[in-house]
């Protein structure tokens, strides 16, 4: 449990006779309720709301706030960040990161976590029963029988074993559907920008034209950099083969819905699945608008690709272990905007932690300051990356108030903490 050790806006460190703190948490969203089992565990005290907040609200709702969970509807800007002094860690329950500003949460010494593995299963299996469904065309014999008609006919049918399958993007989610698409006897192409090894019989494209024309289906998994943007548009839905499926589980801003309207109109494509949106309805009580509503053979769906009860339990445990590591133990592993360090348990030490500027003479100075204090260090670990350092240093006893205050006044210092 961490005791005192606030931050740069904060007293000064708690000593061994202060009594246990609890850090307080407010999760949103409809996190999945082991999240809070997690924290709860780990004595700190959560609130949670089953809805998204934003602006205004949000920074009203985290002024005593330490920790943070969030999902995708709560965008947290660097003026919802200024309204929150005390927040040192965010969760971000979900894959996505681009609801929250980095760079921003770093210059505050505020560390984020997400999941990025978590819900992987999840979203391979529902593009899985999409492409199947598109392919045997299951929602426009659905649709006819709901409306008394008995459309009992294979044209337009298809297997797929033997057709093929082109992942735009393979990461966590297109290598694991790559695996599993070949096991349905999928012949499987794939295009990143990255070097990424493939898997099984899966052969790597030099380019996203070639892909789109040897492929029978095309699915996007990209992830939400801001290059991203429209990046599949009339042009390369013209280019895809003449009735192939089209689908889109990764983000609603890379996808030119109006061009995939003309082209499944068209009947260019057979078919699409859309689980992502360029602008959603923030709550399920709000109205849902797209140009791709009421087309023959499209799949829609509410973002729930990665919305299983086994993910969201997986993504619940996960991301709050990392939240309480993080406050309780310093551990940066698998931040998304922190050096990542790894550090072990503290014993009976008292761990100090420094989120600096990555300048020369950091170190030096933090070990200075505390060989003048007579502070013995037991162990000591520094990881940096870009502009971030950060120092993970564990000392015998409490250091003194004025230690601590020194250290915050570095021109270097973003952020201090104490944890004992």
């Amino acid at each position: 449990m961490r005791i005192g050790g606030r931050d740069r806006c904060g007293g000064p460190a708690a000593t061994h006779n202060r009594k246990v703190t609890e850090v307080r948490a407010l999760l949103l969203e409809n996190i999945h309720p082991d999240a809070v089992t997690v924290l709860s565990e780990a004595g700190h005290e959560v609130d949670t709301r089953d809805h998204a907040l934003q602006g205004a609200e949000l920074g009203q709702a985290l002024e005593s706030v330490e920790m943070l969970g969030i999902r995708s509807r709560t965008h947290i800007t660097a003026d919802v960040l200024d309204q929150a002094p005390n927040l040192k860690v965010i969760g971000a329950f979900c894959i996505g990161t681009n609801q929250i500003d980095l760079a921003a949460a770093a210059e505050r010494g505020i560390t984020v976590f997400n999941a990025p593995y978590s819900n992987t299963r999840s979203v391979v299996e529902i593009a899985l029963a999409e492409i199947i469904a598109l392919t045997r065309r299951l929602t426009v014999k659905n649709h006819a029988m709901h409306e008394g008609r008995w459309p009992k006919s294979a044209a337009g049918a298809h297997e797929v074993r033997g057709r093929s399958l082109g992942i735009v993007g393979y990461g966590n989610i297109g290598s694991q559907l790559s695996v599993l698409a070949e096991a349905l006897g999928m012949t499987v192409y794939f295009y990143d920008t990255a070097e990424k090894l493939a898997l099984g019989t899966a052969k790597k494209l030099a380019t996203l034209d070639e892909l789109l024309a040897l492929s029978d289906v095309v699915t996007l998994h990209v992830d939400g950099r801001p290059g991203n943007h429209g990046f599949f548009g009339e042009r390369e839905f013209s280019l895809m083969r003449p009735g192939a499926i089209f689908l889109n589980l990764s983000r609603g801003f890379v996808v030119d819905h109006a061009a995939l309207r003309t082209h499944i109109e068209s009947k260019h494509l057979a078919g699409a699945a859309i689980d992502v949106f360029p602008t959603e309805p923030k709550s399920t009580d709000d109205p849902f608008e797209s140009e791709l509503r009421g087309l023959d053979n499209v799949i829609l769906t509410p973002h729930i690709g990665g919305s299983t009860e086994e993910a969201q339990q997986h993504i619940g445990n996960f991301v709050a272990g990392k939240l309480r590591d993080y406050i309780d133990q310093g551990r940066t592993s698998l931040s998304v905007n922190m050096p990542r360090l790894s550090v072990g348990k503290k014993k009976d030490h008292t761990r100090l932690i420094h989120i600096h500027r990555n300048v020369p003479g950091v170190l030096a100075a933090v070990n200075g300051l505390l060989a003048e204090y007579g502070v013995n260090i037991e162990s000591q670990q520094l990881a940096t990356t870009g502009e971030l350092g950060y120092v993970a240093t564990d000392i015998v006893g409490t250091p003194a108030p004025e230690i601590v205050e020194k250290l915050r006044a570095m021109p270097e210092t973003i952020r201090v903490s104490v944890l004992v």
